[in-house]
């Protein structure tokens, strides 16, 4: 489905019925990365995912990308849909959406589950590699993606489930190379979220996948001691995008967080 808001028209799903759950994807990645969670969460809950712009079957309008404006565009496609209030998951630059959604709009998060993120900004040397990797992009399309999107995988899933990377590829299919760079400059400008932790005062999971080199355990745990009351779980044998390599543990850990909630 589609659906046009802040001037821009964005694909997104809508299904189930209950306890309203928000998805926010990785990059560059789009909704589709969240099929295992959708299934598993089938008449358990009401599932909203949606495509950030420029990504998936979202339109990419001309000018720079900011993480606050994902976060506005999710919370007002969720409020034309009638949705007030959700538990926002996000993972990777989807927990980093999370964080300016919650921080614009804390009445709207009933819960947070982050994934494989950080809440501290690029250090300056993994700024600049980024701003470069923007430029290379606009020079050379996708190819020049190709090392960042092999990172996302982590060993174990590389060596014994090859259709996983073969899975991620799809997910991501063509987005347009002008999108990608705009969203990675605005990944390496975004603000330090640490200062936000402590004013969280939702129900919060932090999951991490113990092969993650990108988002690796020390930045989970940091954002579980930051938040009040947080819980962190470290996935076995996964890599950074561990919705997708460990996925029956991701689904076993996010659905007993949402039974918690209905206690």
């Amino acid at each position: 489905m589609r659906h046009t808001i802040n001037n821009v028209t964005l694909g997104y799903d809508l299904t189930g019925s209950g306890e309203t759950v928000l998805f926010l994807h990785a990059f560059p990645l789009n909704r589709q990365m969240w099929a295992p969670q959708a299934e598993a969460l089938r008449g358990r809950a009401r599932v909203l995912t949606v495509d950030f712009r420029g990504f998936g079957e979202s339109d990419a309008p001309p000018g720079p990308s900011r993480l606050e404006t994902f976060a506005d565009d999710a919370l007002a496609l969720a409020r034309a849909l009638g949705i007030t209030r959700a538990v926002v998951v996000g993972l990777s630059m989807g927990g980093y959406v999370a964080f300016r959604l919650i921080e614009r709009a804390p009445e709207f998060a009933r819960a947070l589950v982050l994934a494989d993120t950080r809440a501290e900004p690029d250090a300056p040397e993994g700024r600049t590699k980024r701003l470069a990797l923007a430029e290379r992009v606009e020079r050379e399309g996708m190819a020049a993606m190709a090392d960042f999107i092999g990172a996302l995988v982590g060993p174990t899933a590389k060596a014994h489930r090859p259709e996983i990377a073969t899975r991620v590829q799809e997910v991501i299919g063509r987005p347009e190379p002008r999108a990608v760079a705009e969203t990675l400059r605005a990944l390496g400008e975004r603000p330090d979220s640490r200062p936000l932790l402590p004013r969280i005062a939702v129900p919060t999971l932090v999951l991490v996948g113990e092969e993650d080199t990108l988002t690796p355990p020390d930045s989970a745990r940091a954002i579980a001691s930051g938040i009040p009351g947080a819980r962190l779980t470290v996935l076995s044998r996964a890599g950074h995008l561990s919705s997708l390599e460990s996925a029956r543990e991701f689904n076993h850990e996010m659905i007993g967080f949402l039974e918690g909630l209905a206690r």
